[in-house]
């Protein structure tokens, strides 16, 4: 999940994108109904349901780690999930249209498959942070897929602002991503290698 240091190998995050379009009209496509354009605002709704639905699983999973580094990597990525919340309702904005969520099935089944590992696992076990670690960065892969792509189809369509818009996000999912495996690498993978089943 996302934390406050930076990764010394990343680039520098683009600048915070402001609340209006900055880009010229001219640089907009010349429709808005091509079936590129719909495809695109289709998979926008996909992830606003996603980032959303997100927002409620979260405190579950932080409830269920038992880890205090994991529980506090689950709480800083709530607040940067609320914000990509935020961010895509920006986007909306600058399209013109209403916030929309259409239901996504892939973080759907993600999150259904890491609601699963808690109950198959014991509580209070360096495992069950293990299982939570792998269900998280499930979710952080297909974010960083998502966004992306999104980002590239925003560059395509146009709507270069929009592209710097998903691009931050996309940053903040790789560095979630990144700051889950250091987490599962420096603890909480050793200790689940030595615990047993108790009878």
């Amino acid at each position: 999940m996302a934390t406050a240091t930076k990764s010394k190998s990343s680039t520098s995050a683009p600048k915070k994108a402001a609340s209006k379009s900055t880009v010229s009209p001219a640089t907009r496509p010349t429709t808005n109904d091509s079936m590129l354009q719909k495809f695109f605002s289709d998979e926008l709704k996909d992830i606003y349901w996603a980032e959303k639905h997100l927002v409620k699983t979260l405190p579950k999973m932080k409830k269920a780690a038992t880890s205090a580094q994991l529980q506090k990597a689950f709480e800083e990525h709530l607040q940067v999930t609320k914000e990509h919340v935020t961010r895509l309702e920006q986007v909306f904005e600058i399209l013109g249209k209403k916030p929309q969520a259409k239901k996504c099935d892939a973080m759907a089944g993600i999150t259904e498959e890491g609601e699963g590992i808690i109950e198959d696992t014991e509580k209070g076990t360096a495992t069950r942070d293990v299982g939570l670690v792998l269900a998280a960065q499930k979710v952080e892969h297909y974010e960083i897929a998502t966004y992306g792509g999104l980002a590239q189809l925003a560059a395509t369509l146009g709507y270069n602002d929009i592209s710097d818009i998903l691009q931050l996000t996309l940053n903040e999912e790789k560095q979630a991503d990144l700051t889950l495996t250091q987490i599962a690498e420096s603890s909480i993978n050793y200790k689940a290698s030595e615990e047993t089943e108790k009878n």
